[in-house]
């Protein structure tokens, strides 16, 4: 993919390090955008949900699920059909979010552990909004590393409350893995305890006293929530509610955290409202890969609907994902997008929409504007990456137009579905959606070419190094 040389007017890293610290960007930088910058820009609220599966909402056609307040957020603005998350797993996801960049250049080929994260030099979505003189707050879990120069106030977080890890209980806040267990909830880089509260609670409760606290002035918000990865601890009544219903198991348990993810959502709304600040603030809603199939979620629990596989795997299940932008009165309403979009995008975007100074990095995302304003207009990408881990038996995989391959696919819901024929895995999802037949051996040029250009776009990236 080809990366636009930087605007004249964009920032350096050090320069946004010199503006975070600062009250306001230079009177000449100001002078120039006045003219055409409305009175007041208007706020950002990143919702990024985890592991939910890419039908799993009421707008997305999915029948047995309540999710009210998600489908009236697409009716007030954009919904995506093809749209991917940056990776199909979790940390990948998120640098790509908040940097405009692919994961492998952002320097996160995989889930980060306690000694690496987001590198210092990448330029956030928070340090954008905060030159351009936003309060900018993360609220909810961080999975971009555990050391100081990692953490979000070391990214561009005026405040952040939430946990550092992959995933916490939802009322102990501990990191329960292989041991040893921690307690993983904090606000600022200090430790804080809330035992016994339900954690999407609290972190409704922070937005609410963060938006209350800046009601007056443009605020950027990163409200990643937790849900409906595992553990799946879904609010009593909506448990009862599928239940009531015959919805089976583990459905049953997965569509109640998607409920209660709604529900929270709902209530961010309901704050916006009463301030005013509804038309005031863009939402962008995504989640950050496919539905999980782990033991830990019950071996499932996600729909992916006509697509292959989940979580951790580049076929579609695993990287196309729910996505929805709403400013009402700004951008069209209850409108449906059938091109492609990426979750890289939201960085140009967001930045041109707000009209605020985009980093001197070169991006992967590209603005979205001129297919949000149009139907008609064309697909941003020519062509789309992905790369998760490290080595040769890495998981990659590229798109150029319908063709998609796929290097060292995985497919965790029918693992034995694979075998060493499919090391590269062709198919044309236009004609094949659900990636059921591999096409590598009956168009061998068009796997030569896929190869080329992966192999053209890894030369770029930067040394893989562990996370």
């Amino acid at each position: 993919m080809e990366h636009p040389a930087a605007p004249p007017a964009s920032l350096t890293r050090r320069r946004f390090r010199g503006a975070a610290a600062a009250t306001a960007l230079g009177a000449a930088w100001s002078a120039r955008r006045a003219a055409a910058a409305p009175p007041r820009r208007p706020n950002v609220i990143v919702i990024y949900t985890d592991d939910q599966g890419c039908v799993d909402a009421g707008c997305y056609g999915a029948k047995d699920l309540a999710t009210p307040n998600l489908d009236a957020l697409a009716a007030r603005g954009v919904r995506f059909t093809q749209f991917y998350a940056p990776a199909a797993v979790c940390s990948p996801s998120r640098a790509g979010l908040l940097t405009g960049r692919y994961p492998l250049r952002a320097g996160v080929p995989n889930n980060v552990g306690d000694k690496n994260g987001l590198p210092g030099a990448e330029i956030t979505m928070a340090e954008v909004f905060h030159a351009a003189g936003y309060a900018t707050a993360h609220i909810g879990k961080w999975h971009l590393g555990q050391a100081p120069d990692t953490l979000p106030n070391a990214q561009g977080f005026d405040h952040s409350f939430g946990h550092l890890g992959g995933c916490i209980d939802n009322y102990s806040h501990f990191f329960y893995w292989s041991g040893p267990n921690r307690h993983d909830l904090q606000r600022n880089g200090e430790e804080v305890f809330h035992g016994g509260r339900f954690f999407p609670d609290l972190m409704v409760e922070e937005a609410s006293q963060f938006i209350e606290s800046h009601k007056d002035s443009p605020f950027f918000l990163y409200f990643a929530m937790n849900t409906p990865h595992y553990p799946y601890q879904g609010d009593e009544e909506w448990l009862r509610y599928y239940r009531d219903k015959g919805t089976p198991y583990p459905r049953d348990l997965y569509a109640a955290f998607v409920s209660t993810l709604d529900t929270r959502i709902g209530r961010l709304v309901e704050k916006l409202t009463g301030l005013g600040l509804l038309e005031d603030t863009i939402i962008v809603f995504q989640a950050d890969n496919g539905h999980s199939v782990e033991e830990r979620a019950h071996f499932g629990g996600g729909d992916a609907g006509p697509h292959r596989a989940a979580k951790f795997s580049m076929f579609e299940g695993g990287i196309r994902v729910p996505a929805v932008i709403s400013w009402p009165g700004q951008l069209p309403e209850g409108e449906v997008r059938e091109q492609v979009g990426h979750g890289c995008d939201w960085m140009p975007t967001l930045v041109e929409l707000c009209g605020v100074t985009p980093p001197d990095a070169a991006l992967d995302g590209k603005s979205l504007v001129p297919v949000l304003r149009s139907g008609e207009a064309p697909t941003p990408h020519d062509v789309l990456h992905w790369h998760t881990g490290m080595g040769p038996r890495a998981q990659w995989a590229v798109r150029r137009g319908d063709w998609k391959l796929i290097g060292n696919p995985v497919d965790p819901v029918h693992p034995d579905s694979l075998t060493r024929a499919d090391e590269l895995f062709l198919c044309n999802l236009a004609q094949d959606i659900g990636e059921t037949r591999n096409l590598a051996g009956e168009h061998p040029e068009r796997v030569k070419e896929l190869k080329a250009l992966h192999e053209a776009w890894l030369s770029e990236m930067p040394p893989e190094r562990e996370g």
